[in-house]
């Protein structure tokens, strides 16, 4: 179990379940160091005052907060410890939401709540359970990293989760980034709806950090001596304009088609709608009986009409 990263207590009303934070992911990036080139020395941050230029050890700095006065305060993380907030060591659930209402901009970093010891296995299955079962997140206030944070709590292969939020006043509003207005067809909104539904996949299990890859080969390749690997080959991407929208999204959803060997001749390859034809074999029957009836009525009037004059001359 990975190394728990704060210890304290889900404020359930008045229900309290002892947990331990864990990280919820994993760094897997590749870090450098940064050395010297001439002799391949590392080269590290030096903490140095800026008024006697000497350099200081970890345990002689602190927290220092500068006023509007000119002056600096300082404040001692006993201090902060001490600090009159329900949520210094405990996580305070506020309130419940459906989780449809949470904008995805809000989450920032994830973490397992891990039950702390036997007495906390009971009320951290009934906040579990009761979580499932009103499919609802839990909105929650807690204390991390010198300050007051919001918190989501849901449930994830049977662990609570706490994904920590911003604030809302923390969101910057998209609407100046937005484009002009302009006018899609519906046939163009079809063909990306069709080209969307063709690249719709159950999970991401199967993406990987090709970049990574890429980085960790060019390491073993110079570690042991060997030449770089090559460049892939193949056309570049992401340059030109897009001239024909509609072409551009046919051309997609061919690909995705290919891409899972799905037969084009299918009857829903197209959105485009087929109108019927205007020699169509069952219209022209309806039109020719229409014809008949039509003449017909005419033939059996002008009979009425002579008998009816013959009547009157005799």
């Amino acid at each position: 179990m990975p190394r728990p990263l704060w210890a304290g207590a889900i404020s359930f009303g008045l229900v309290t379940i002892p947990v331990k934070i864990v990280s919820a992911t994993e760094d897997h990036d590749v870090h450098f160091h940064r050395i010297h080139l001439t002799d391949m020395g590392r080269v590290r941050t030096r903490k140095v005052c800026e008024l006697d230029g000497q350099v200081v050890s970890q345990d002689e700095i602190g927290k220092g907060y500068e006023v509007s006065t000119g002056g600096t305060v300082t404040v001692t993380d006993e201090e902060l410890e001490q600090m009159p907030l329900p949520t210094a060591k405990a996580i305070e659930i506020v309130a419940f939401v459906d989780a449809g209402t949470i904008d995805p901009v809000r989450i920032s970093d994830s973490y397992y709540l891990a039950a702390d010891g036997q007495v906390a296995a009971k009320p951290y299955t009934l906040l579990r359970q009761a979580l499932e079962r009103s499919s609802k997140v839990a909105v929650a206030k807690f204390a991390w990293h010198g300050r007051e944070r919001l918190g989501l709590l849901r449930v994830r292969e049977g662990a609570i989760v706490l994904h920590s939020m911003k604030w809302p006043d923390e969101v910057r509003s998209p609407h100046e980034l937005a484009p002009r207005a302009v006018e899609v067809g519906e046939e163009e909104i079809e063909q990306a709806l069709l080209l969307a539904d063709r690249m719709t996949i159950e999970n991401l299990a199967g993406f990987h950090d090709k970049y990574r890859q890429a980085l960790e080969g060019i390491i073993a390749a110079k570690s042991e001596g060997k030449p770089l690997p090559s460049a892939a080959e193949g056309e570049e991407k992401g340059k030109g304009e897009v001239v024909d929208l509609m072409a551009a999204l046919n051309a997609s959803v061919k690909a995705a088609k290919d891409s899972r060997g799905e037969d084009h001749d299918r009857e829903d390859a197209t959105v485009h709608k087929m109108r019927p034809s205007k020699t169509d074999g069952r219209t022209a029957p309806a039109k020719k009986t229409a014809s008949s009836k039509t003449k017909a009525a005419k033939k059996t009037s002008v009979r009425s009409t002579s008998a009816a004059k013959k009547r009157s001359a005799s």
